[in-house]
């Protein structure tokens, strides 16, 4: 077999990859989202930050990983179990590993493990109208 037809099928390969990644993040934006890094379980030494993209599904807000080659949301979060627990800037390096001028909400519950969202100012104002926002007769905590 020749090198350089092996050569020619990983670069193909690669290119068809990145294209994939492309596309992915180009409808992702479209139809809606907005950038979000994503900590679970952020009380470990060794947790670090996902970038993502966030989008409004009606009670759900869905998070997407970058670099992933999932079709689907790879975390699901409802409404009514997102509570803010804390709200702060991101310290040192973590600066680094978030969307630019981000703001970090910690969110606990009964039901799941803590997890901490960075996101910009546009992306943060919309996120807490949504988190507010509720259908006629059900009540939920305020969250600024």
């Amino acid at each position: 077999m020749d090198i350089a037809i092996v050569v020619l099928a990983l670069l193909l390969a690669l290119l068809v990859v990145a294209v994939w990644y492309a596309l992915r993040w180009v409808r992702m934006r479209r139809l809606g989202g907005v950038s979000v890094a994503l900590r679970w379980q952020p009380d470990r030494e060794r947790s670090g930050w996902h970038l993502g993209i966030g989008r409004y599904r009606g009670e759900e807000f869905v998070w997407y990983r970058v670099w992933s080659l999932r079709t689907g949301p790879d975390r699901i979060f409802q409404r009514d179990g997102l509570e803010i627990a804390d709200r702060r800037e991101p310290v040192g390096v973590e600066s680094y590993a978030v969307p630019a001028g981000s703001t970090v909400l910690r969110f606990e519950s009964d039901v799941q493990e803590p997890i901490e969202i960075a996101m910009g100012p546009g992306a943060l104002t919309g996120f807490l109208s949504w988190l507010e926002s509720a259908p006629p007769g059900r009540r939920i905590p305020r969250a600024s």
